[in-house]
């Protein structure tokens, strides 16, 4: 387990300045070791090139020996690779293979693993006002007061079962009660037996693929989307047939072709504010999936993590489908602390019979006391206003985050709406985001929201935490220089 500490994942990037003549190291074993720690930590992945020695040598104020120096020395750490014409990449490290005996079958492929660490690790870099591309809100949007009250109340009035037991394998009751009433707002119809309560939304999707699909199985993602499930999903043994992700949904055009290629077991998708394009699904895209869905007997994930920050009529799969073959996920981490990790599957209750049966052998059951808090905030309404008070913070942080975006000459690829912004720079973000990192930004480039790992000009911005002039000011620095 990596029991890095924010603080210690920060260090690298805060301290990050310029390399130091008067150091004990030279300049060369400075700068190896300054990619050295980016590697290590996942915060430069595999397949990630390295600016140029010419580049790299002006950035720095270092001489092209020096650069190449730097990278002689990571090549014999086996942290990089030449690759000829085309410069230094990120090597792939692969685990040794077992001896086999004459005769032996070599062993069947495995699907590629995807790298989720360098978001996981952005995830939970201290500083919000230096991480544009952070996947949460700032704390000091969070309400300490609510969460401070509602934890004095529960000890007060707790239950002996809620502070000795382990709790009942489906969650609290009263939870469960109140959710059922949350979907309702929703439009969609399930009773206290067809919800499940998790450790947060990841748990309830980690559970569905435990439970539901088996390992070779093929499964739909949004192209971009979320990192973390894609490489929850390969380490699983899926096989990811990526759908370009637009304005109004997936290409169904794409879609109905890999179905009939590959006959995809499941399609997992975020339909209403999309990560990290911030899209909706439109209905009449929503309508045409369900009867893709129905012919391709396809199971749908529905991950609506993001429902606090969207209206309740937008159009959702399991509204539309009333959780025949859509299985829906959500919690509570977003809006109110990353700390509550408390979230919960909404399906058919033979479903829920199953996807508890997972549950109590991977983890028996969720804090009793975490999933009684969470029923406290929806039952007297703290939850929902809450969540208003957000969302008005969060229109007029996005208008102003828009302003700076268009002013520093970037173009948002789908309508700005939500708490993610997908922005096209114009410019290869993984460099650019390498240079902002040296100057101590934290950005989400394209790159890691890609199936395939693909680089390009996108990258995601957090519109909460995207409002300062300096970084926009910064970013455009940094491209006129890159561009040069």
């Amino acid at each position: 387990m990596d029991t890095s500490t924010a603080s210690d994942l920060a260090a690298p990037i805060a301290a990050a300045g310029a390399l130091s003549r008067q150091a004990s190291q030279s300049l060369a074993q400075q700068l190896a070791q300054r990619f050295a720690q980016r590697i290590q930590q996942r915060l430069l992945l595999p397949g990630a090139r390295l600016p140029s020695v010419r580049e790299c040598a002006r950035h720095h104020g270092v001489s092209p020996y020096t650069v190449v120096a730097a990278y002689d020395q990571l090549l014999a750490q086996g942290l990089l690779e030449a690759r000829k014409k085309r410069g230094f990449f990120v090597r792939e490290l692969r685990p040794p293979q077992a001896a086999r005996g004459p005769g032996a079958r070599p062993p069947a492929p495995s699907p590629k693993l995807v790298d989720a660490s360098a978001l996981i690790r952005g995830m939970f870099q201290a500083d919000a006002r230096r991480a544009p591309g952070l996947g949460t809100l700032p704390e000091d949007w969070l309400d300490l007061g609510l969460l401070q009250s509602t934890l004095r109340k529960l000890a007060a009035q707790a239950e002996d079962r809620l502070l000795c037991g382990y709790g009942e394998p489906r969650g609290d009751q009263r939870l469960r009660e109140a959710l059922s009433q949350r979907l309702l707002d929703l439009g969609v119809h399930a009773g206290a037996e067809q919800i499940l309560s998790t450790v947060g939304a990841t748990h309830g999707l980690d559970l569905i693929t435990r439970s539901l699909l088996k390992p070779g199985d093929a499964v739909l993602v949004d192209d971009p989307g979320w990192a973390i499930e894609y490489a929850r999903l390969t380490r699983a043994g899926m096989r990811l047939l990526p759908v370009p992700r637009g304005e109004q949904g997936p290409d169904l055009a794409v879609m109905r072709q890999l179905i009939a290629q590959h006959q995809p077991r499941a399609y997992v998708t975020v339909s209403v504010l999309h990560n990290p394009t911030g899209a909706s699904l439109s209905l009449a895209c929503a309508h045409e999936l369900l009867k893709l869905a129905e012919a391709a007997d396809l199971l749908i994930v529905e991950d609506d993590t993001y429902a606090l920050f969207a209206p309740s009529h937008a159009p959702r799969l399991a509204t539309l489908d009333q959780l025949r073959r859509t299985v829906y996920v959500s919690g509570f981490s977003k809006i109110l602390s990353p700390a509550w990790r408390v979230g919960y599957v909404a399906a058919s209750a033979e479903r829920i019979t199953e996807l508890t049966e997972t549950k109590l052998l991977s983890s028996l059951t969720t804090s009793p006391l975490m999933d009684r808090a969470v029923a406290l905030c929806l039952e007297q309404g703290q939850l929902r206003r809450h969540a208003e008070r957000v969302l008005a913070k969060l229109d007029a942080a996005r208008q102003r985050s828009v302003r700076l975006a268009e002013d520093a000459g970037c173009r948002f690829v789908c309508p700005p709406q939500g708490l993610f912004g997908w922005l096209d720079t114009g410019m290869d973000t993984e460099r650019l985001a390498q240079r902002m990192m040296d100057l101590g930004w934290l950005v989400a480039p394209g790159m890691l929201f890609s199936p395939t790992r693909q680089p390009g000009t996108l990258m995601r911005i957090n519109f909460a935490t995207s409002q300062d002039l300096r970084f926009w000011r910064t970013l455009e620095k940094v491209r006129d220089e890159l561009a040069h």
